[in-house]
């Protein structure tokens, strides 16, 4: 049995029933399970993919994204996802990184195509200039789509996080991970084969492929699907579409809540809405549930894909700021620096066991070494668990920001900054921004005798970095607040930028 197994099986059961609906059109289960199985004996037959090899995809969503998921589910390939909003750089750097056989590529970002070599290109909607065109793939594939000794147990997904030394690593997760994290997010929802999942998170980030689109698919429910997130879609489809669950990040509830057609439009449908991937402001929350609407919070990451925490529809919703209780199928603890674990009510890092957490870094030893511990994946989040058993998120992982719901590390821009060569020092943080939650923001010291504007450091950040990663600011300097040993100290450095933002509006 592999994942692909749970659709030709809802296939058996309601051929006709639509899995998958997007821009005005609808891909029944069994044809679905026939375009997977198409799709796999063309990666198979015409392009070599086998066992272990890597499927590289760059495209807003589509129902081919799904395709491909479990297309690789069936030979034992993995998908590796790609953000379309990062710079070419970054994504050369996956795509190299991963040594990816093929990609399959969204003409919209066929901007990628001048910089990349040896790997065979399949274009979605466009024939590109070397490589062949979906379709006629699928047109030309002949035999069977399946690889023998292909289980539960392959590795399926490498999604690439952003990584604390600069460079993104990618966290593999097997089929076994999706499967298990399936059942959370179904016990997590009450989900069943007759609800209705409106999806507008990316598939590139594991909470718009795992939250509920790959749960509600493999139970045999609707998927409603749209490319990109915008908050007149996505009210739009709440409305007229009835979907009955969707997920939210808090820059989304905040757009689509402050939307002018919010107070009008027809929320009776959705029997909740489950947000995550920060600590989630208690008023955003509040919206939702003003018009009726509960609010389920799921706390995890890509390594946990991501589903380990969770508060249940039918559940204590009561406990205010609580990201819920130890999944269903996911160990859950908190310990100390020595990893004994800490009495209830007592703060210390979040460590999560289960078969939903991620098998190993691609390609990086001392990294899963350093996640790993017997097991228990230790998130370097700062949680308490209360004598219930609840726990609530206090802070995030060192020094990252979260802005607009993506994952951005300092050290990844400062890597960049520290490229250029007028730059002598910096150091990234995170600023509070109405909009986007946190925005970065670069403290630079430049070398002596240089002139170097802010500007024209921004124009060397574009060229490396996806937009949202460029520094809002950049702020000048000429000393950096510092340990004994000369390591910069964050924490410091934002409080220096608050109270300058402070003495900027009293002035």
């Amino acid at each position: 049995m592999d994942l692909c197994s749970l659709i030709d099986r809802n296939a058996a059961f309601a051929p006709d029933k639509t899995a998958i609906a997007f821009e005005g059109k609808r891909l029944s289960y069994a044809e679905f399970a026939a375009r997977i199985e198409r799709t796999a004996t063309a990666l198979k037959q015409e392009l070599g993919v086998g066992r272990g090899d890597r499927v590289a995809i760059l495209s807003l969503n589509r129902p081919d994204y799904l395709v491909l998921l479990y297309a690789c589910a069936r030979l034992g390939a993995m998908l590796v996802p790609l953000n379309w909003r990062l710079a070419i750089a970054e994504q050369l750097f996956i795509l190299t990184d991963a040594g990816a056989k093929v990609l399959v590529l969204e003409q919209a970002f066929e901007g990628i195509l001048a910089e990349l070599e040896g790997t065979a290109i399949v274009g979605l909607d466009f024939e590109p200039p070397r490589g062949t065109t979906f379709e006629d793939l699928l047109a030309r594939s002949e035999g069977s789509g399946r690889n023998p000794h292909t289980d539960l147990s392959c590795p399926l997904l490498i999604v690439y996080t952003s990584g604390t030394t600069g460079r993104p690593k990618g966290a593999v997760l097997r089929q076994e991970a999706l499967f298990w994290n399936g059942v959370m997010s179904q016990h997590m929802h009450n989900m069943t084969s007759d609800d209705h999942v409106l999806t507008v998170l990316p598939f590139f980030h594991v909470g718009g492929l795992n939250i509920q689109t790959t749960p509600a698919l493999q139970l045999g429910a609707t998927v409603t699907v749209h490319a990109r997130f915008t908050p007149d879609t996505a009210l739009a489809a709440i409305e007229h579409e009835r979907p009955t669950l969707t997920v939210m990040v808090p820059a989304i509830i905040q757009a689509v809540s402050e939307h002018p057609t919010w107070a009008t439009t027809d929320l009776s449908s959705l029997k909740a809405v489950a947000t995550g991937s920060t600590i989630v402001p208690p008023h955003l929350i509040d919206r939702f549930v003003a018009r009726g609407v509960p609010v389920l919070q799921v706390y995890g990451s890509t390594e946990t894909c991501p589903i380990a925490v969770y508060t249940r529809l039918g559940g204590d919703l009561s406990r205010v700021g609580s990201t819920g209780l130890a999944g269903l199928c996911c160990e859950a603890k908190v310990i100390g620096q020595a990893g004994n674990e800490m009495p209830a009510g007592t703060p210390g890092e979040i460590a999560l066991r289960g078969p939903n957490v991620f098998f190993e870094y691609w390609a990086n030893a001392d990294a899963t070494r350093d996640a790993l511990h017997d097991g228990w994946y230790l998130t370097g989040d700062i949680g308490l668990c209360d004598a219930d058993g609840y726990f609530w998120v206090r802070d995030r992982k060192k020094n990252m920001i979260i802005s607009g719901g993506e994952n951005v590390y300092p050290a990844e821009i400062e890597r960049v900054l520290l490229e250029h060569p007028d730059v002598s020092e910096c150091a990234v943080i995170g600023r509070p921004d109405p909009r986007w939650d946190e925005v970065p923001i670069a403290y630079v010291i430049r070398r002596s005798d240089c002139r170097l504007e802010a500007d024209a450091l921004k124009v060397h950040l574009q060229a490396q970095l996806a937009r949202y990663k460029v520094p809002r600011d950049i702020v000048f300097v000429t000393d950096l607040p510092r340990t004994a040993l000369g390591k910069v100290q964050h924490f410091l450095l934002k409080q220096l930028d608050a109270q300058s933002l402070t003495q900027g509006e009293a002035s």
